[in-house]
């Protein structure tokens, strides 16, 4: 998961290659500017399988710019599965399938991942979640959503969700850290724009920092944010991972939080409780 195992080790190693936010942050949340996005326009024709709920296809997003759709599946909501950083559709293998027995899901591959368009600049939140929305609206796959999302996915997820709060019926979090909010200089470094590892060009510190502190109540939906307790012998640093990720219990006042020891990769390590707990958010949204 890359970037997206986030901070665990207080960056031993390549930061893009992940480390675990740790710090604890009991401020109340702020509003996050909205960016306005232009409609896109779908640059290739549905798959023939569409019929039967099955969608694999390119859609642009931005003018000469595109991004790869996979949907399976049929009813609603719909699932949208936003990969942690760095990572894309090949995050849900092992989920997706089993989601779409329940009801249409959908899994995207970010700008400079998989089979999307590579992007250019300093990416900020706004423009994460504008490219949501384009691909959404050029694929034609409306609302009532349930947002799933893994690890610095999380970020776009609620970003997406504050702005869109009348259009999302339920959220599961895997893992989402709270933001890194005070980094070393290696951290910086390493999360930099033009880091030759950064493929998706993202402002990673920047867009934590902003959906951190833009989070706030989306509406009275079911959300279950799923945290790994490493456990009494991981170090230090990460021995508050369970309780930071308790901020996130803003987003609705039936939130929850379910505790696992499985590890940060929670759709790789236990995807049958993520089926689960994701199953449970359908059922209560509908």
């Amino acid at each position: 998961m890359t970037i997206g195992q986030r901070l665990a080790l207080i960056c031993v190693g390549s930061v893009l290659a992940g480390c675990v936010g740790v710090a604890t942050d009991p401020s109340p949340p702020m509003s996050s500017q909205v960016v306005s996005f232009t409609p896109a326009v779908p640059s290739a024709s549905p798959s023939p399988s569409e019929a039967s709920g099955v969608l694999s296809a390119s859609f642009e997003v931005a003018e000469g710019r595109e991004l790869h759709l996979v949907c399976q599946g049929q009813g609603s909501p719909t699932v949208i599965l936003e990969a942690g950083d760095g990572s894309g559709t090949e995050e849900w293998t092992r989920v997706q399938p089993q989601l779409a027995g329940v009801t249409r899901t959908c899994a995207y591959d970010r700008g400079g991942v998989g089979l999307s368009d590579p992007v250019t600049g300093c990416r900020q939140l706004g423009d994460l979640t504008a490219d949501l929305e384009g691909l959404l609206d050029a694929a034609s796959i409306g609302p009532p959503y349930v947002l799933v999302a893994g690890s610095g996915g999380g970020f776009i997820a609620s970003g997406f969700a504050q702005r869109h709060a009348e259009d999302i019926a339920g959220v599961v979090f895997l893992d989402v850290p709270m933001a890194f909010l005070d980094p070393p200089p290696e951290v910086v470094e390493e999360t930099a724009c033009d880091h030759p590892q950064n493929r998706e060009r993202r402002d990673y510190l920047q867009v934590e920092a902003d959906a951190w502190e833009g989070r706030g109540e989306i509406g009275d939906i079911p959300v279950t944010i799923i945290s790994n307790d490493p456990g009494p012998d991981a170090p230090p640093e990460e021995q508050s991972n369970v309780e930071a990720q308790q901020g996130w219990l803003v987003l609705s006042p039936r939130a929850e939080q379910v505790v696992i020891d499985s590890g940060h990769d929670v759709a790789a390590n236990d995807p049958g409780q993520v089926v689960a707990e994701v199953t449970e958010v359908i059922e209560a949204a509908r």
